[in-house]
């Protein structure tokens, strides 16, 4: 939405820092959701920032944002020729809001299923700023709202569940490096799963989300603190090499010169490659045939349509 060229920050967001690189870091409260695209994040949002006279509009990544949310984002005003300066986002960090307002807005928002404006207004007058403390600690207490029974009271919880789970994963992602618009597509390839999955193996990422390539995998999971010779790093050396070889052309790879390429690009010793390689076989990942009594490896789903 933004093709603009860069431009000063306005005078009046005094709340909008920029850094010596010219990153501006800008925060407030979310008035409107112009727009969310629940598949890939890409949001346009109006924000109120303290001090600016004006709503901000704010372009980035969110895995999910509604009225009355905090944002916190680092990024370049530009200023677009059809809708004017605009605050793009390369990172954006979603927050619960802590005012009686914001709560009130945010629940009443359609993000927690079972609860509209007007039950979200009970809420907030019946619990005020403990109404998410509530939600979370004290379920039971939502009975003594007219309307709600046991059902809704669930159907609430476990809605509200769901979102802090979302904001936990996000925070996770975040604090690793990971950027919104990857942590977007991680959260949304992955659900609830995604903590898990970078913990016990980040070089997935690299298998599964399409433009997430191994260094961009590396690089998160050296972030989340992988030891340089870890076998799934290893793993993902292999993998990544036979995939550059099919981009150029080639549909197999002999053991000494995949070796030698995976051991380069994760520089290490070739003998460390030879556990990986024979794990990505047993795993049925990479399959090994022999042209001209040389042995060479393929990934298993080319070497598999190849044979039909």
């Amino acid at each position: 939405m933004s093709n603009g060229h860069r431009t000063r920050p306005p005078a009046e967001a005094v709340s909008a820092a920029v850094d010596a690189r010219g990153a501006a870091f800008l925060s407030g409260q979310v008035e409107r959701v112009t727009y969310h695209d629940p598949e890939r994040g890409f949001s346009v949002l109006r924000v109120a920032v303290p001090g600016r006279r004006e709503l901000a509009t704010v372009v980035g990544h969110a895995s999910q944002i509604a009225v009355g949310e905090h944002v916190h984002a680092t990024g370049v005003w530009v200023h677009d020729r059809t809708h004017g300066a605009q605050f793009k986002a390369d990172w954006l960090r979603v927050s619960p809001p802590d005012s009686v307002d914001g709560m009130r807005r945010y629940l009443g928002s359609g993000l927690i299923k079972g609860i509209g404006p007007h039950l979200a207004t009970q809420l907030v007058e019946a619990f005020g700023t403990s109404v998410f403390e509530v939600i979370d600690r004290e379920p039971d207490r939502l009975l003594d709202i007219p309307g709600i029974g046991r059902v809704r009271a669930r159907r609430i919880v476990e809605n509200w569940q769901g979102q802090r789970a979302v904001r936990e994963i996000m925070v996770f992602l975040h604090a690793h490096g990971v950027s919104t618009s990857r942590a977007v597509r991680i959260h949304r390839t992955y659900g609830a799963d995604a903590v898990r999955v970078l913990t016990d193996n980040p070089y997935r990422l690299a298998r599964d989300i399409r433009g997430i390539g191994f260094l961009t995998a590396d690089q998160i999971a050296r972030q989340l603190g992988v030891a340089a010779d870890a076998i799934g790093r290893r793993r993902g050396a292999v993998q990544h090499v036979l995939t550059q070889a099919v981009e150029q052309g080639h549909c197999a790879l002999p053991t000494s010169e995949l070796r030698d390429r995976a051991a380069a690009l994760v520089q290490l010793d070739p003998s460390l490659i030879d556990e990986a390689l024979d794990l990505e076989v047993d795993a049925g990942d990479v399959a090994v045939s022999t042209i001209d009594g040389t042995p060479v490896y393929a990934l298993a789903t080319l070497a598999a349509a190849e044979q039909v």
